[in-house]
């Protein structure tokens, strides 16, 4: 900006124009400065006199801060922090709409309050608590005899020198179903799906004549049930990020089902010996084979090698839900929750499934033995037989409902 020459008034005397000069040299002075011809449009550059254009006074350097007044960093940081707390706020919720609406599915609006008591167990007192485990595939219509419990086991927790056992009772095991006859036993449960089955001391429905069956014959007090679908299990294996098992093939090449899966176009199940960690639907696939494939191998006791590796994964499963990691990881956490909510029914009440799991952290995987009729410690207390129906099924060693030998096997266990 060009500053114009002053003009002094005809009737100045030079007095005047010497007083007039010097009062303009006031503002230059107080800005540590002398007047000079463009000290006027510094003057209006600088209309504070603070030394800096367009007059931003005290804050100096473009972004600054003021005195008194939070750096711009700092501001930032607390709206960061406050974002990221409304989002974990959120996630708390999330996470804790996840387990009502699914503890609610299993155990009702009761078993809110109940799941913060640990309730004793029945058997607990008696030093012994079991568990009848089932599986079916009643989450897929499409598969032909869903409501048959192709997996059955015998979870039993010793509460005295906290040791357990796992027992898989084979599917094809020949008994005579109260009420029903004789079948294979994992026709029980749909008997008494179809009859609604209720008598005292047992379950309603099928897993009530499942029970009973068991413990007829085989001489085990079961105090508790649990039913769970096929998808439970791989969804529950995906929440924890995989299970470990070790693949023990009497076979050099590990274990190859070249059945196919109808999902991924692919053979059921090839995996090499040694330790191998499983997704959820490779778990649900080895949980399923049998070797029934052709060209298939490492299967050589068939539907005995199935259970054995359904016990596997059992035990790596109560490994990994039971970690630090999957129990402080809050997705984990939910899924794990939905795999349970969608997929399990049972007969234990909300404080009673607290109690369990402070046990079943007492008791390392090592002290729980993976049990089988087939190799009861070294001898075959099963031999197989044909039923009147042309069915190839198995029956006690002694022969048809002699229980004895099996029974004294448990017992020992």
């Amino acid at each position: 900006m060009r500053t114009s020459k002053h003009k002094p008034s005809k009737h100045q005397t030079p007095d005047d124009e010497a007083f007039e000069r010097m009062y303009r040299t006031i503002p230059n002075l107080k800005a540590g400065t002398t007047a000079s011809p463009g000290s006027q449009a510094t003057d209006q550059l600088d209309p504070d006199g603070s030394g800096e254009k367009g007059g931003r006074g005290k804050r100096g350097k473009r972004g600054a801060s003021a005195p008194g007044e939070k750096p711009k960093w700092k501001r930032i940081l607390k709206k960061v922090l406050i974002v990221l707390a409304i989002l974990l706020a959120l996630a708390g919720l999330w996470l804790g709409w996840k387990l009502v609406a699914n503890w609610v599915k299993v155990f009702g609006w009761q078993g809110l309050t109940d799941v913060f008591k640990s309730t004793t167990l029945k058997g607990e007192d008696e030093g012994r608590v079991n568990i009848l485990l089932a599986g079916n595939s009643a989450d897929d219509p499409g598969h032909g005899g869903a409501d048959l419990t192709d997996s059955i086991m015998v979870v039993s927790l010793n509460t005295k020198d906290k040791t357990g056992y796992i027992l898989s009772i084979p599917r094809d095991l020949y008994v005579d179903i109260p009420g029903s006859g004789y079948a294979k036993i994992n026709e029980a449960y749909q008997s008494g799906q179809r009859s609604k089955f209720k008598e005292p001391g047992y379950a309603e429905g099928g897993m009530g004549l499942l029970e009973k069956t068991v413990s007829t014959h085989l001489g085990v007090k079961l105090h508790y049930y649990a039913l769970v679908n096929y998808s439970g299990l791989e969804q529950a294996v995906n929440a924890v990020g995989g299970v470990k098992i070790t693949v023990q093939s009497t076979d050099p090449r590990g274990l190859y089902d070249a059945s196919l899966d109808l999902k991924t176009r692919k053979p059921l199940v090839k995996l090499p010996n040694g330790e191998v960690t499983l997704d959820g639907h490779t778990a649900l696939n080895l949980a399923r084979a049998r070797g029934n494939g052709r060209g298939s191998y490492g299967y050589g006791q068939s539907d005995f090698t199935r259970t054995e590796h359904q016990r596997k994964i059992l035990i790596g499963l109560k490994d990994k839900a039971s970690s630090a990691g999957t129990l402080s990881n809050p997705i984990k956490l939910g899924q794990l929750m939905d795999s349970f909510g969608s997929n399990v029914k049972t007969d234990f009440e909300a404080g009673e499934v607290r109690r369990l799991y402070d046990l079943s952290k007492e008791i390392p995987s090592s002290s729980i033995k993976s049990a089988s009729l087939n190799n009861a410690n070294g001898k075959n207390l099963l031999k197989s037989y044909t039923t009147k129906s042309r069915q190839s099924a198995l029956i006690p060693a002694a022969g048809v409902d002699d229980y004895t030998a099996i029974r004294v096997f448990i017992s020992g266990l």
